[in-house]
């Protein structure tokens, strides 16, 4: 696969070379992966679109999370299973950033929900998942967002490191364009328990809307993003309009010094605050909330 030019500025702690390219391949991999819907009938403007983060985002909570859930009652998962992916999302979520032991932790994990299986099998499950666990989650406000720019006859892409194949479903669901996410390695129809390039995360998400905006011949200046988490700045950056959704305390921060809109759709005053993570709420409404603070108490005695 052709590598993809990488521009733009680093933040601090920048990655490294190693790291870049696999966000290069990862990004590249996601566009080429993502399915395009029509263009709307009602077509106003071929070169302006959007981009939605999905955790927290357009979904309240970790999408990955609850697909895990959906897994555990199919009984591709144990519920000790869940406790840990919940402990480590949680964890994940109230630090605010990641080191590069948490990513390799996380992508093992979600690699171990589907080697060797099926594509059609997880894609089947997806479905029903979706329906059970996810369909109520979805943040009215922001699918509305959503909404206005297809109505614009703008289209409209989910940009989320949750797996490619569950993010298609959620955006066919919502009625949005495709999808861009993390792409797995597929051998013979299974998964082979690899990536293609890396997590759809940080700046892989950046070039995967930068190699899909080449490819449908966007104008990236006229299009808009949209996250929860300063995680998300270099996709951010990377339109013209930038809107913070349910921010977590550093986007907050970084809408407000660049004059970024700033949407939040969470009730409570102090969720509205300082952006509680919503993946704690999943994982106590998930029943596992038991098993998270027993492995919390040994960790930390």
């Amino acid at each position: 696969m052709p590598g993809l030019p990488f521009r733009g500025r680093r933040r601090s702690g920048a990655a490294t070379p190693s790291e870049e390219t696999r966000a290069i391949v990862a990004g590249a991999a996601s566009a080429a992966a993502a399915e395009v819907d029509p263009v709307p009938t009602v077509v106003a403007d071929r070169t302006a679109a959007a981009f939605f983060d999905v955790d927290n985002t357009m979904m309240m909570g970790a999408s990955l999370f609850w697909f895990a859930r959906g897994l555990a009652s199919r009984k591709y998962l144990t519920s000790r299973d869940i406790a840990r992916f919940a402990w480590q999302q949680a964890k994940f979520r109230v630090a605010g950033n990641e080191s590069a032991g948490d990513m390799l932790t996380i992508r093992e994990t979600a690699l171990a929900f589907v080697a060797g299986r099926e594509v059609s099998e997880i894609v089947d499950a997806g479905e029903e998942i979706y329906d059970e666990l996810m369909a109520d989650r979805i943040w009215s406000g922001t699918r509305n967002l959503a909404q206005q720019h297809l109505d614009a006859g703008q289209r409209v892409w989910l940009v989320t490191a949750t797996p490619v194949e569950l993010a298609r479903i959620i955006a066919h669901r919502l009625g949005l364009t495709g999808a861009l996410g993390t792409v797995s390695e597929v051998v013979e129809g299974r998964y082979t328990g690899r990536l293609v390039g890396e997590l759809m995360h940080g700046e892989a998400k950046a070039e995967a809307v930068r190699a899909l905006a080449e490819r449908e011949g966007l104008d990236l200046a006229r299009c808009t993003a949209y996250s929860d988490s300063a995680n998300d700045l270099p996709m951010l950056s990377l339109t013209g309009t930038a809107i913070a959704v349910n921010p977590d305390t550093e986007l907050r921060a970084v809408a407000r010094s660049r004059g970024w809109t700033i949407r939040d759709f969470r009730t409570g005053r102090k969720a509205a605050r300082i952006g509680v993570p919503t993946v704690v709420g999943a994982a106590l409404t998930g029943g596992v909330v038991g098993s998270a603070i027993a492995l919390r108490r040994r960790r930390f005695p």
